[in-house]
């Protein structure tokens, strides 16, 4: 969680740097070549100044909630935020390991998968021996829960 909300902040302050010196600097330059309403690189530089800022209300609105989210609540003995998940593929016949994580985290290929995914929200609250069927674009996924490792290292299995 810390190394998420520190990428947030290095983001914030790169987006910040750019909003309040290099921007101006572009615009300024752009007023100066003349006519503004067929000046491209003013009105490029307006656009990014624009965007620019709207990112950076979304990622400070999103750092603000991350902080918000207090770990102690995170359950012990289900499958929760940071909990890591041994599934079995009842239909495949195979084991699978995914790791719940946020939105920014999430690798379907490394096995992390968003809290806020179908699978994540599948999984979430779930206790081993659980079986479930989980709705996915492609299809319906019918797994059982094998083994959790919660986010503050319980390790439950069957």
């Amino acid at each position: 969680m810390e190394a998420l909300k520190k990428k947030l902040q290095d983001e914030i302050t790169a987006l910040e740097y750019e909003f309040r010196n290099e921007l101006p600097r572009e615009i300024l330059r752009a007023r100066e070549l003349g006519d503004l309403s067929e000046n491209a690189e003013y009105h490029a530089a307006k656009e990014r100044q624009g965007m620019v800022n709207a990112r950076l209300g979304q990622l400070q609105q999103r750092l603000a909630e991350l902080s918000m989210i207090d770990l102690t609540k995170v359950p012990r003995d289900r499958i929760g935020f940071g909990s890591t998940v041994l599934v079995y593929d009842i239909v495949k016949s195979v084991e699978i390991e995914y790791k719940m994580v946020t939105s920014e985290e999430s690798d379907a290929k490394k096995g992390m998968v968003s809290t806020s995914s179908p699978i994540g929200r599948g999984l979430l609250n779930r206790r081993v021996g659980d079986e479930l069927k989980i709705t996915v674009p492609g299809g319906a996924l019918e797994y059982e829960v094998v083994r959790i490792v919660t986010l503050h290292g319980d390790k439950l299995e069957a």
